[in-house]
């Protein structure tokens, strides 16, 4: 994981309005967690959070590590990402250009974050020819990175595919002789 030398306490101390402000305590669990998030700029599952909070001898439960997750999701503090791994990552949203897309290698994991200011005005052009106030967006590319591709992984372009349309034996399809 990367930790830069980022002062995380004014983000803390958002965080702490947040949960006042919603009636819920704040409490040290809920700050550990929060400080892991917000020093580190990775993508971080709940196991490497885990990892980093049992290392610093913090033992807390994987149920307080998800809700507090929730909760910095919930504040827009931190977003949720899904890179087809079978679990969620997380990563704070405080960098000065919080809105970043994402490339993701299916062989190695690797994840690439990228900006486009051309993918900005797609997203305001499109948003205005339909009437449409848009308060976020989310694109991630899955392929091959460099390195995977020099290393001789490949992998074959899918496409958007319906598997009941393309199956042969899929149920209620007639197969033509």
């Amino acid at each position: 994981m990367t930790f830069g030398p980022v002062d995380v306490e004014p983000y803390l101390a958002l965080f702490g309005r947040y949960l006042r402000e919603r009636g819920l305590p704040i409490t040290q669990q809920r700050l550990a967690v929060a400080r892991v998030v917000f020093s580190s700029s990775d993508h971080q599952s709940v196991d490497e959070l885990d990892a980093v909070l049992r290392a610093q001898s913090l033992r807390l439960g994987k149920a307080t590590i998800y809700r507090t997750l929730d909760l910095l999701v919930r504040s827009g503090l931190a977003e949720e990402h899904d890179f087809g791994e079978g679990f969620k990552r997380y990563e704070h949203r405080l960098s000065k250009d919080p809105v970043h897309h994402h490339l993701v290698c299916v062989k190695s994991g690797e994840v690439i974050e990228f900006r486009s200011e051309e993918l900005r005005r797609i997203v305001e052009k499109t948003a205005a020819r339909h009437s449409f106030r848009p308060t976020g967006h989310k694109l991630v590319i899955f392929g091959l990175s460099r390195a995977s591709q020099d290393s001789g992984a490949d992998v074959e372009y899918q496409g958007i595919t319906c598997p009941i349309e393309t199956s042969p034996t899929a149920p209620g399809r007639r197969n033509k002789p």
